[in-house]
């Protein structure tokens, strides 16, 4: 924005501001005046929630969280598992700045609004014969929540997605409307394609992109011993590969996925894939609210499901995606290649004392195993370092809450030795004293916000916490819990 835009919004009177917002509040008596993660996990009531549909909508909501001295949030559709979107400020809703604003199919990159949905995204690239170089479990997420978390796809020769953004346009806490790139205020630009949402309010993205492309993609079961064994070979044998564990099973799905040629060859089935591999699992996962052991059968069952060697080609995004399946609670954390089968043996160690105990804990499945090469983005957890991602998650059948805290507590101890860094979209406990030492350039990010944001406009109650270490009730992590924590 201009200075002359700049003192223009800021003659207008704060009633005639309200006024001019009016059509894109949401009403306070309306079930969307409270934010619900899709997890179900936390939850919020803000002072205010806006729908912008233009730029000029964002600079009135910025202009009023100025003079109000409020906190603005943006938040796409909610679909971090942590409190990282709450606030009990201002929040932006940005699913209406959806739009793919440029295509430049000949030099490999497209300029799109920060709000647009990854799933809507794919659409409108395939209409251009383009497609998104990586693509991580889901397609649910904004663009612009993707790019703020250093949200990761699979394959040790490919960045996070935030390492394809090549430029930014935000606006910032005082109004201005600013580009940032590698060249162009490249400090800023660092710390935004992994921001959390602090450095500004992304408008848009421009995002490299390749021709679009079909992936083949393989998966067998094998021993989980021989999987750790031969993890070097596997993991480099394709360009994108993952791993699904099944503890109780002892055993590996492993996914393998390479760039083809060939034809279209969708798999799944009803009977499989929906009617056992969705509704009579959640089914029998609410049953082992009340008879933990029988989690270990469902995690064979699930196992057996999934035995047989399956080969898909399909559109490279629906071969990326799989379905999420229900609510639930979830960590993932990020640790150095190299010590990826060291921490998978001791993760087997501790599982296997667990199933031995009639009393230990029962985690559900499958335990997820990712990959990514290293990269230099400030507060990427894979700066400097080749990554291997290691997730668990705890179904919420039904909505039903479940034990997760133990499990969590556990499973991080082991991460966090093997120098685990957190997913910044998932719920996690590190402070800054912790995360100066994980990140070199922590100061430096630091530093950027205190120069673009000195008031802390942009940062909520997540941000205070982890990257400014604030105290008290109001920044504990269990503020905006939809559910009392789990004990268990």
């Amino acid at each position: 924005m201009s200075s002359a835009a700049q003192t223009e919004l800021s003659a207008i009177p704060l009633d005639s501001i309200y006024e001019l917002l009016r059509p894109i509040t949401v009403p306070s008596n309306s079930p969307d005046a409270r934010f619900t993660n899709w997890g179900r996990t936390f939850t919020c009531s803000p002072l205010a929630v806006f729908e912008p549909e233009s730029e000029y909508h964002c600079q009135l909501i910025l202009e009023l969280g100025r003079r109000e001295g409020k906190v603005v949030r943006a938040v796409g559709v909610g679909h971090s598992p942590s409190d990282l979107a709450c606030t009990s400020g201002f929040m932006l809703r940005t699913t209406k700045l959806n739009r793919l604003l440029e295509v430049h199919a000949d030099k490999r990159y497209v300029i799109a609004q920060a709000g647009i949905s990854l799933d809507a995204l794919h659409v409108d690239l395939a209409k251009h014969g383009l497609a998104m170089i990586n693509v991580g479990s889901i397609s649910d997420q904004t663009l612009g929540g993707i790019v703020t978390t250093a949200t990761h796809g699979t394959g040790i020769t490919y960045g996070v997605i935030s390492t394809h953004v090549m430029a930014l346009t935000l606006l910032l806490a005082d109004g201005s409307r600013v580009s940032c790139s590698r060249q162009e205020r490249p400090d800023l630009f660092i710390a935004s394609i992994c921001g959390l949402g602090s450095t500004g309010l992304i408008l848009t993205v421009t995002l490299e992109v390749e021709p679009a492309f079909r992936l083949k993609e393989v998966q067998e079961t094998i021993d989980f011993h021989e999987c750790v064994r031969n993890m070097r070979s596997l993991v480099s044998a394709s360009e994108h590969v993952r791993f699904w564990w099944f503890p109780a099973a002892g055993t590996m799905r492993v996914s393998s996925a390479d760039r083809s040629v060939e034809p279209s060859r969708p798999v799944g089935s009803w009977l499989w894939h929906s009617f056992f591999g969705f509704h009579v699992i959640q089914f029998l996962l609410f049953v082992a609210r009340y008879i933990l052991s029988l989690n270990v059968f469902i995690s064979r069952f699930a196992a057996w499901l999934v035995s047989e060697r399956a080969i898909a080609i399909d559109d490279s995004h629906r071969i990326f995606n799989l379905e999420c399946r229900y609510p639930q609670h979830t960590t993932e954390w990020a640790i150095p290649y190299e010590n990826t089968e060291a921490c998978l043996e001791d993760l087997h160690s501790w599982l296997a004392k667990e199933f031995a105990d009639p009393g230990g804990l029962r985690p559900h499945f499958p335990i997820e195993v990712r990959f990514s090469d290293s990269d230099d983005i400030w507060l990427s957890p894979s700066n400097g370092q080749k990554t291997c991602w290691i997730g668990i998650v705890q179904y919420k059948p039904y909505g039903y809450e479940v034990p997760y805290k133990k499990l969590f507590e556990r499973f991080e101890a082991i991460l966090f030795r093997h120098g685990g860094r957190p997913h910044w979209a998932k719920a996690h406990h590190l402070r800054p004293e912790t995360l100066r030492a994980l990140y070199p350039r922590f100061d430096d990010f630091v530093g950027v916000l205190q120069d673009v944001d000195p008031r802390g406009m942009f940062r909520n109650e997540y941000v205070q916490r982890h990257i400014f270490g604030k105290m008290g009730p109001e920044y504990n992590g269990r503020v905006f819990k939809r559910h009392a924590p789990s004990r268990r």
